[in-house]
């Protein structure tokens, strides 16, 4: 059975990545592509199955919403989501008119950066300090990248199921913010330098000792292998999915 895929953001740099992708899998048909000024109807979606989302963090929540009233599951990998947006989507999803659909957002499509994400949870429980380095290109809008986002509240979970108290820092002052943000009591660093597209250090210490974790994207194709496989399954999941990691038995 062919699954019919359309992609909205399709003219930026991962939307034309994207369509490149579905055109190129076997059993996908590219039937739409959207951009900005282009409306989420059903008309315009051309009777996609799936709809792909490569925007921007202003318009996501708007487009996902505008997804499933339009009849169409939904992966999206734009970045910004909060846990209230979340409910948000969850709540749209609950609706009966809404029940058969699926919207899967993940903050990172790159296998290696999924795979990274959970080996630094499992390893968080055994370390007393653990930080979040992310680098991107300097094109990107938003910041903490949602994949550190991600990571960091991962980190802090596994932390707090092993009864571990806060990372020790004894710094008192920090009027520049050199510390970094902080997610859920781990510090989150961002680097946007030329010459980089997407990587993550998550540094994990102990007395003696140090583990850091690294995933490096150093081309875009390395999002599509997530990204087909989102595809394909999203619909098997009803409701709202986060994170690739659902899909792969992490």
């Amino acid at each position: 059975m062919t699954i019919r895929v359309a992609v909205t953001g399709a003219a930026g740099r991962m939307g034309t990545t994207v369509c490149r992708a579905v055109e190129e899998a076997e059993g996908l048909e590219l039937v739409a592509r959207l951009d900005a000024g282009d409306p989420i109807t059903a008309e315009n979606l051309n009777g996609a199955d799936v709809a792909v989302d490569f925007t921007v963090p202003a318009v996501a929540e708007a487009n996902v919403h505008a997804l499933i009233d339009a009849g169409a599951n939904a992966v999206v990998g734009t970045t910004g989501w909060t846990e209230e947006s979340y409910a948000r989507v969850r709540e749209h999803l609950a609706d009966p008119g809404a029940a058969s659909r699926s919207v899967l957002i993940a903050p990172n499509f790159a296998l290696s950066a999924v795979l990274a994400m959970s080996f630094a949870a499992r390893a968080a429980r055994y370390f007393e300090s653990a930080e979040v380095v992310e680098l991107h290109h300097p094109n990107k809008v938003d910041a903490p990248s949602g994949t550190a986002m991600a990571t960091a509240r991962a980190i802090a979970a596994a932390r707090a199921d092993a009864g571990l108290g806060p990372v020790p820092d004894a710094t008192q002052t920090d009027p520049l913010g050199a510390r970094g943000a902080v997610v859920d009591g781990v510090h989150v660093h961002a680097v946007r330098l030329r010459g980089l597209t997407a990587h993550e250090e998550i540094v994990l210490g102990n007395p003696g000792e140090q583990l850091t974790i690294r995933t490096d994207s150093f081309d875009r194709a390395s999002f599509m292998p997530g990204v087909i496989l989102a595809v394909r399954r999203v619909g098997e999941r009803r409701g709202l999915t986060v994170g690739l990691d659902a899909l792969l038995a992490l």
